[in-house]
């Protein structure tokens, strides 16, 4: 079965599961650090992805929820049990991954990725929040980064749009075209 598919399904089923109980905010937040923490361990995350010959289901279970550093909730103990059960953690990031973003859809909200050369300023993120908000009648909220390579300017990445409005990309564009223009000399 395709993985987008394998990884849609469990992420829906999450939702609707969290739904009934009325403990979506903590499971999301939850997701999102776990999400978190095996992007930035790459070891962690081939230790989670690894087959059951290598490392325990049960021990990748524990590794998970240590991650987070408190107990975990009832929903998310049952949900990477079913993923441990069905062998699809090699796919827990990317179904917790699309399990937050269904939930803020659900509540109205879009994340939005936003790297910019400094810490934007409040004023700005309002604006880019209107210009959302206006396009798509919902609420977002920023994930921040700071990227000095960018020399200036900002990049919004936004569901499937990405809107590059940085320097850096300017100067690769004229850079671009000066390179056609002398292919077209000699």
């Amino acid at each position: 079965m395709n993985r987008s598919i394998i990884v849609t399904r469990y992420a829906r089923s999450l939702v609707k599961y969290v739904r009934e109980t009325g403990n979506g905010q903590q499971v999301c937040t939850e997701a999102e650090a776990l999400v978190k923490v095996l992007h930035a361990l790459p070891d962690l995350q081939r230790m989670v992805e690894a087959s059951d010959d290598v490392v325990s289901p049960f021990r990748k279970k524990e590794l998970l929820q240590a991650t987070l550093g408190k107990a975990v909730s009832q929903e998310m103990d049952r949900f990477l049990s079913l993923l441990l059960q069905r062998g699809r953690m090699p796919l827990v990031q990317d179904i917790l991954r699309q399990f937050v973003t269904f939930h803020y859809r659900e509540q109205g909200i879009r994340r939005a990725r936003l790297t910019a050369v400094t810490p934007p300023t409040e004023q700005m993120l309002q604006r880019l929040r209107d210009l959302v908000r206006s396009a798509t009648g919902d609420d977002v909220t920023f994930d921040v980064t700071v990227d000095p390579s960018l020399v200036g300017g900002f990049v919004l990445d936004l569901d499937d749009y990405l809107l590059d409005a940085s320097v850096k990309r300017q100067l690769d564009l004229i850079r671009e075209q000066f390179i056609e223009r002398n292919r077209r000399i000699v």
